[in-house]
């Protein structure tokens, strides 16, 4: 025995004196750990898928948005010259859009909805080297300004 009065050995009890765990208890007590635990990986699954899909969407959006700005810049003539010099840091996670190939960049749909929910003409895609159209910017334009001054009287 030890400074405790605990044997060195074993714990000095007779096991086979003592009774048995009662097993419905038991089976209960891993039932309840088994359905929280399940309940707790659907409830994270659920919750993981939602943000997913959440980002994948913003994704999806600014790609939209990347894809007519690129449009717009690619339409106004005299810019085919102008370089920009960018970071290797940055360009490792952008996807090359501008290649044929249908499994990368923005489908082409997306594209034409988010110019058709802007008020652009979608047709614009497939002539990027069309002038732009005269007075439908400067309307819209007059109406904002319009509207933004009659707010701030």
């Amino acid at each position: 025995m030890d400074e405790d009065g605990l044997p060195l050995m074993g714990s000095g009890i007779d096991l086979t004196k003592v009774p048995a765990i009662q097993q419905k208890r038991t089976v209960a007590f891993l039932n309840q750990f088994v359905v929280h635990t399940v309940q707790f990986l659907n409830r994270f699954s659920t919750v993981c898928e939602e943000k997913l899909a959440d980002l994948s969407l913003r994704i999806q959006q600014i790609e939209t948005t990347l894809n007519i700005l690129d449009a717009k810049l690619s339409s106004i003539p005299g810019l085919d010259d102008v370089t920009v010099e960018v970071s290797p840091v940055s360009v490792t996670g952008v996807t090359n859009e501008t290649t044929s190939e249908p499994s990368q960049g923005v489908p082409v749909m997306a594209i034409r909805n988010k110019m058709i929910s802007e008020g652009l003409d979608p047709d614009l895609l497939e002539r990027p080297d069309a002038p732009v159209p005269d007075g439908e910017g400067e309307k819209n334009a007059e109406e904002s300004s319009d509207s933004e001054s009659s707010f701030s009287d």
